[in-house]
């Protein structure tokens, strides 16, 4: 049986710390996901370090670089799963340099107000992660 192949994701916020928006990418491609919402990341390269990983990721994505804080871990297990054959790893990040810019996979980027997360037509498989990111922006 082949290993999952594993991908990235930021929960990027305005502050680590005491986060108040969170950013959000509406995938642009392919036409199956196109007008979906998700957290930037990527595919992790054979060999490659998942954190490393997300900071290329992101680099080439969005042209920023990001400060990692902890990760965000289902209840069961260390990934989430997104598809058969794909699991995602993914952590709460601050931008550190740059401004996030479009690419040819994101047509939009919004910063979204904690409150508002959920109003987004997510990606299915990103729901889960939505949810937890969710609960900790906005317990109320």
């Amino acid at each position: 049986m082949n290993e999952p192949v594993l991908v990235v994701a930021a929960a990027i916020v305005d502050d680590l710390d005491e986060p108040r928006v969170l950013l959000a990418a509406r995938r642009a491609v392919p036409e199956s996901l196109a007008g979906r919402w998700e957290f930037p990341g990527g595919k992790v390269e054979p060999g490659e370090d998942p954190i490393d990983a997300l900071h290329r990721e992101l680099a080439e994505e969005l042209g920023i670089d990001v400060r990692r804080g902890e990760e965000l871990v289902p209840e069961t297990g260390l990934a989430w799963p997104l598809t058969p054959g794909l699991e995602l790893r993914a952590w709460w990040c601050e931008i550190s340099g740059g401004a996030p810019r479009l690419s040819p996979a994101h047509d939009e980027l919004r910063w979204m107000p904690a409150a508002t997360v959920r109003d987004l037509e997510w990606l299915d498989p990103d729901r889960p992660l939505v949810e937890q990111v969710c609960a900790a922006l906005y317990p109320g």
